[in-house]
């Protein structure tokens, strides 16, 4: 892939365009969003928190993803204690038109580094249990399943690894 991208922090001037990033995933296999999430108020939460990164190319946002915090997903029993603490990993987006290109692995690439950058040992993340092409993302990085969970209405594998 050309290096012709930058991954930057969003800020204030972003949001209608990650808005737009968020509602074109709808409608996209195995996504769990819906026209309720992710929100102006999700997108205030990792603005807040400098936890929102996005791949820009051209000037045009491709690809973001969030660190987040959800005390619900981090509560979960089966994540190894030994790897706290833990980062989450969510929000990993891709523009439909973008996808196959590599910006999914790039994202995630980087936001373990920052999660690692930030002090975190280790990385959680829930994947819906039939998204083949995630789960194969995922366990290119190493990810193993650390159990199984029902949120959002969705059957979730919990994925995690050390930093």
């Amino acid at each position: 892939m050309d290096k012709e991208y930058e991954i930057v922090m969003a800020t204030e001037a972003d949001r209608e365009e990650i808005l737009s990033l968020y509602k074109a995933q709808l409608g996209q296999d195995f996504c769990p969003w819906d026209e309720d999430y992710p929100s102006e108020k999700t997108i205030d939460f990792d603005l807040s928190r400098d936890a929102l990164f996005l791949l820009k190319k051209e000037g045009k946002i491709k690809a973001a993803v969030s660190l987040d915090e959800d005390e619900e997903v981090n509560g979960l029993a089966c994540w190894d204690e030994k790897l706290a603490p833990e980062g989450e990993l969510a929000r990993i987006a891709v523009l439909p038109s973008e996808q196959n290109k590599g910006f999914g692995r790039i994202m995630l690439q980087f936001g373990m580094d920052e999660l690692k950058r930030r002090g975190y040992k280790g990385i959680h993340i829930l994947v819906n249990k039939y998204n083949t092409k995630a789960i194969r993302c995922y366990a290119v990085f190493g990810f193993r399943v650390a159990g199984e969970c029902r949120m959002f209405d969705q059957d979730f594998l919990c994925y995690e690894r050390e930093l």
